[in-house]
């Protein structure tokens, strides 16, 4: 949430290990969204609403500027409980103490055949035009509601009743840790949401990312009218890698997110202050690139980087015919079909994260088929040669981008921070997330090249990159 100028970011957190259990609220501010200071546990387990565990909620800005937590807590029959919390004193710019009124907490049980143990992840609240307050539990599932503009890239408040607004509600599917959502109309007089676009499945419903997104969290930023979205990154790694490590999971970064002009799905984007971190620009001229070409992008800090690319597709009538049954674009992107094998148009892209004899690679890269009288585009990030360690999850992804090559120049955009790679196609209409943990291409080490493994030639229209300065977080 943002409250008098500062963000804060309250996530969930085992002070105890790299494993689940134990919860408390972990809290940080920023006054940037980059640069981050750590403060005490905001919420952490104390009474018997929550003696068990103080798991995920949302927060919501009251009449008269009163921020509050909704959050589950675990009781002491390990129900599932909805509990809330407020600043100890609002005057604090930081908010560093929160407490829970003992005499009103829990404010919503599980009853009338509520499963106890799936009653959980509160959204955050919005007012009714009857004066009363509404919020979703999830189940299985986390589920979030909230509007977004038909007009521009502004954000939108949740209490919001406009018809110049369309409905998002997001779930985060336990089983598959993806993010899928529907966009859609929230009747307010009925309180009831009917999706119109998008639907949740497993293989083709809407999802933010394709890779490794989930458990997001929206909010509206009032100091600059947009829409944010977050979520966390889980780790490539096993358990116990990860206890030997330290640590598991962390943040991405946050993105500006808004409705496409065709209302048929949302935009996403890295938010604008995380170019304050970019160093050292490289600009590659206009060029061709032509069967088999494999060209370092040099003159960077290749492990931590921000890369823009614009590719052009002279040759288009040649393409692969898009078979009807290749309807998972997972499968048009694996090491079988994927950036080894070349196709007529594509695979081409970047490969990030790679040693300098290319033992090691991350690919991200674009494919392009004809089906009938229109092309389509396929966006992938492969991660079957990320490192050469074992036991990591090292799955490709892929998702299909609605874009016309024809007239429209295919874009990528990719952030590389040391073991992350969020890349953005179509100035942001597709999104996939990597987690790859190198043992060659670390550091130093690290290389950053364009290459095109298609028949075709591909034209670089535009490539910028930067080195990225390190955030920081005290």
């Amino acid at each position: 949430m943002i409250y008098n100028g500062i963000y804060h970011l309250f996530y969930q957190y085992n002070p105890l290990g790299a494993v689940w259990g134990n919860i408390v609220w972990g809290h940080a501010t920023s006054t940037d969204l980059i640069n981050w200071i750590h403060h005490d546990h905001a919420i952490y387990p104390s009474e018997a609403f929550d003696i068990n565990g103080c798991w995920s909620g949302s927060t919501t800005i009251l009449p008269g500027e009163k921020p509050m937590i909704l959050y589950t807590g675990i009781d002491t029959q390990n129900r599932q409980l909805q509990n809330f919390a407020v600043p100890k004193n609002l005057s604090d710019p930081f908010l560093r103490e929160w407490i829970k009124p003992i005499d009103q907490n829990p404010i919503m049980t599980p009853i009338d055949g509520i499963n106890p143990s799936s009653f959980r992840d509160p959204t955050t609240a919005w007012k009714g035009s009857d004066g009363r307050w509404r919020v979703l539990i999830g189940a299985e599932e986390k589920a979030l509601l909230y509007r977004i503009s038909l007009n521009g890239t502004n954000g939108v408040e949740t209490s919001v009743i406009s018809p110049s607004v369309k409905h998002v509600l997001k779930m985060s599917l336990g089983g598959t840790d993806h993010d899928y959502y529907t966009i859609g109309t929230y009747y307010p007089d009925k309180d009831k949401y009917v999706p119109e676009i998008g639907f949740v499945d497993a293989n083709s419903g809407l999802r933010y990312d394709y890779g490794k997104f989930y458990a997001s969290k929206t909010f509206f930023d009032s100091a600059k009218n947009r829409r944010i979205l977050w979520a966390w990154i889980s780790e490539s790694s096993n358990e116990a890698v990860n206890v030997e490590k330290g640590w598991a999971g962390i943040q991405g970064i946050p993105r500006t997110l808004w409705l496409d002009k065709t209302g048929t799905r949302l935009m996403q984007w890295p938010v604008k202050e995380i170019e304050t971190l970019r160093a050292n620009r490289v600009d590659l001229p206009s060029q061709e690139l032509k069967e088999g070409s494999v060209l370092e992008v040099s003159g960077l800090t290749a492990s931590q980087a921000d890369l823009e690319v614009s590719f052009e597709l002279p040759m288009l009538e040649d393409a692969e015919i898009l078979d009807p049954s290749w309807v998972n674009p997972r499968l048009l992107c694996s090491p079988k079909e994927g950036s080894v094998l070349g196709g007529k148009v594509g695979p081409f892209g970047l490969l990030v994260l790679a040693s300098k004899n290319l033992e090691e690679q991350t690919a991200i890269f674009f494919k392009v088929f004809k089906d009938h009288n229109r092309y389509v585009v396929v966006m992938c990030s492969d991660q079957s040669r990320s490192s050469l360690g074992e036991g990591l999850d090292k799955t490709t992804y892929g998702a299909f981008v609605e874009i016309d090559p024809v007239h429209e120049k295919l874009s990528l955009r990719t952030l590389i921070d040391h073991s992350i790679v969020e890349s953005f196609g179509g100035d942001g209409k597709t999104a996939i997330t990597a987690r790859v943990y190198p043992k060659l291409a670390i550091d130093g080490e690290a290389h950053l090249y364009v290459f095109n493994n298609g028949t075709e030639n591909v034209r670089i229209s535009r490539l910028s990159a930067w080195s990225m300065k390190r955030a920081q977080v005290n």
